[in-house]
């Protein structure tokens, strides 16, 4: 009865899983453009784990987020604003318009740089913000102003960025010493349920002795497979919050 009755709680959770396998598998499917169904064959067939690639870390962490494309846009928001600030800075200094300055006659090569090329009343192309450093003071504040916004954006953008690695990396490692030691572990039961068989053929235990190791064995490979899975999504967050390209 006690055999019967685990035979039958265990059946019951195959169809969930059926469910769920078909349901990833026509997500794949059509996250690759594809009909649903199309590489179910090939996903099903056992391969060995995929390596995760190795990041390299040379040039120092802080080079990890250079990557990622909201650290990029913060950065050359920064380097815009910071260029504006300059812009402005520089209607302190007079502006020298050549055509108005110099004479007609001096559009000629041959007369360029004669002193009749220069006429005086031409002076006016000499441009000089001497009496509107007002608004030139107000132009450079707000380019300071708009410099010190991108700033504090570019900050928070490299703070959420390392929050973003720093969990990622965090998850990736633990998980993957949680697989080692299901490994331990899977191995461990596996034993065990060589033990209890031994045991049943020799007639020291029963039937539900054996089939409990196999109850066992069966949750703990359950279990070391979604770790697993967990670590491939870990080391996907990972390579995407490090921008990729690694």
């Amino acid at each position: 009865m006690k055999v019967s009755s685990q035979l039958a709680q265990t059946r019951v959770t195959i169809p969930p899983l059926q469910i769920e396998l078909e349901t990833q598998l026509n997500r794949l499917d059509v996250l690759m453009g594809a009909h649903p169904g199309t590489y179910a064959a090939e996903l099903l067939t056992p391969t060995e784990r995929t390596a995760v690639p190795q990041i390299a870390v040379a040039q120092g962490p802080a080079n990890l987020l250079q990557r990622r494309p909201d650290v990029i846009a913060a950065e050359r928001r920064l380097a815009a604003s910071s260029a504006r600030i300059g812009v402005a800075t520089a209607e302190y200094y007079p502006k020298l318009s050549l055509s108005a300055l110099l004479g007609f006659e001096s559009l000629s090569a041959g007369k360029l740089f004669t002193g009749s090329a220069f006429q005086p009343a031409a002076i006016a192309g000499l441009r000089w913000r001497l009496f509107d450093f007002g608004r030139v003071d107000a132009e450079v504040a707000q380019a300071k102003g708009a410099n010190a916004e991108a700033l504090a954006t570019y900050r928070k953008a490299m703070l959420r960025a390392t929050e973003d690695v720093e969990n990622a990396i965090i998850t990736l490692t633990q998980l993957e010493l949680q697989g080692k030691e299901l490994t331990v572990e899977v191995a461990a039961h596996a034993r065990s349920r060589g033990a209890a068989e031994d045991a049943y053929k020799g007639g020291a235990v029963s039937l539900f002795e054996v089939l409990e190791e196999d109850r066992l064995l069966l949750a703990a490979r359950d279990q070391q497979a979604r770790v697993g899975a967990d670590n491939a999504r870990a080391a996907v967050a990972t390579f995407r919050a490090l921008g990729g390209g690694w």
